[in-house]
C-alpha cells in the first residue's frame, strides 16, 4: 500500500468502533466486485488522462449514500491519491487492512525508509486535517514545533522517543503524558503518530516536516481573493464551489475589495495564481502587443 494511503487509513480505521469497521469491510468488498463486473467504472478510475482529484470526485459521486461515511472517505482519498493504474488494486488493498484490523484488531506499519516513512505520517495529518477548522491549523504547527524543539533540548527525553529498541507502549505513554491536555487534541494525535508511523531516529525530522505540511494544507485550504467589487453571497458560494472542485477540499475564502483591478476576481490558493481581472487581462494584452511590435521590428530589420 502507499504510504500515504496506509496513513490515511490508520487514522481512520483507528478510530471505528466494531460495528463501523465490519461496515467498511463489507462496503470495500462490495466495491472490489463492482469494479471488476464494470468494465466502464475501472475504465475510469484507471485512466491516466483523468486528473486525481476528479477522480476522487466521480468516484466520491458513485457511492455518496451507498455507503459508510469512512468508506466513502477512504475511497475518494485512494483514488485521488493513487496512481491511475494502481486505484483498483488500493482498494483491494484497503479491503485487506480494514479485514485484517477488524480479525485481528491490530493494524500493523511495516519498516519504511525516511522519506516513505514521512509520506505515510502525512497520510495520517490529511485524515485529521481534513476534520478540523482551517484555524486551528496554526495551533497545530506551534503546538509540534515546540513540541520538536522540547525533544532537542531534553536528553533524557530524546534518548528514550528515539530509541527504536525501546517499548512502543513507554514512548506513547510519555507522549501523551507530557502533552495531553496541553496542546490541541490533533497535535497530540500526530505527536503520538510520528512514533509509530513514522522512524525512530527521525522523531525531531518528521516533527518538522509535519509543520511543513500543515502549512501547505492550510494554504490549499484558504483562498485569497482580491475582488475589484463587492462579491455578493451567491458569486462567493460559487467561487467555493469552483475552488473546491478544483483542489478536491473545503476551501475558505479570505476576500479583500481592490478596486485598481477594474473588474473581476484575482484568486491566490497554494501556489496557484488565477487571475480573472480586468487588469490582468490588458496587462498580457499589452505584452502581446509589445511582442508583436518587437517582432516587426525585427522583421523589418532583416528586411
Amino acid at each position: 500500500m502507499l504510504p500515504k494511503l496506509e496513513g490515511f487509513a490508520a487514522a481512520l480505521l483507528g478510530r471505528l468502533d466494531a460495528p463501523a469497521l465490519t461496515t467498511v469491510v463489507s462496503d470495500l468488498a462490495a466495491l472490489q466486485s463492482t469494479i471488476l463486473a464494470r468494465g466502464d467504472l475501472s475504465a475510469v478510475l484507471t485512466d491516466t488522462s483523468i486528473a486525481g482529484v476528479a477522480r476522487g470526485q466521480v468516484l466520491g459521486d458513485l457511492l455518496r449514500d451507498k455507503v459508510s461515511a469512512a468508506t466513502l472517505r477512504l475511497c475518494v482519498y485512494a483514488a485521488a491519491s493513487t496512481p491511475a493504474q494502481e486505484v483498483p488494486h488500493a482498494i483491494d488493498e484497503l479491503h485487506y487492512v480494514a479485514r485484517t484490523l477488524k480479525e485481528t484488531g491490530a493494524f500493523t506499519h511495516p519498516n519504511l525508509g525516511l522519506l516513505e516513512a514521512r509520506r505515510r505520517v502525512g497520510g495520517y495529518a490529511d485524515a485529521l486535517l481534513e476534520e478540523i477548522n482551517t484555524q486551528n491549523f496554526s495551533s497545530v504547527e506551534d503546538d509540534l514545533f515546540r513540541w520538536a524543539r522540547t525533544i532537542e533540548a531534553n536528553d533524557a527525553l530524546r534518548h528514550l522517543l528515539l530509541d527504536r529498541d525501546a517499548p512502543l507502549p513507554a514512548r506513547l505513554g510519555l507522549t501523551t503524558q507530557l502533552l495531553e491536555g496541553k496542546v490541541d487534541p490533533v497535535s497530540l494525535e500526530l505527536a503520538r503518530f510520528t512514533i509509530t508511523g513514522g522512524r525512530a531516529r527521525d522523531v525531531v525530522g518528521t516533527l518538522d516536516f509535519l509543520v511543513d505540511y500543515v502549512a501547505r494544507a492550510r494554504d490549499w485550504r484558504v483562498a485569497r481573493v482580491h475582488a475589484a467589487r463587492a462579491l455578493d453571497d451567491a458569486s462567493q458560494a460559487e467561487l467555493v464551489r469552483s475552488l473546491s472542485a478544483l483542489t478536491g477540499k473545503d476551501v475558505e475564502l479570505q476576500i479583500a475589495d481592490q478596486p485598481d483591478l477594474l473588474g473581476g476576481v484575482l484568486v491566490e490558493i497554494g501556489d496557484l495564481r488565477l487571475d480573472a481581472t480586468t487588469r490582468g487581462r490588458l496587462g498580457a494584452l499589452r505584452e502581446a502587443v509589445a511582442s508583436r511590435q518587437l517582432l516587426e521590428s525585427t522583421l523589418n530589420r532583416i528586411d
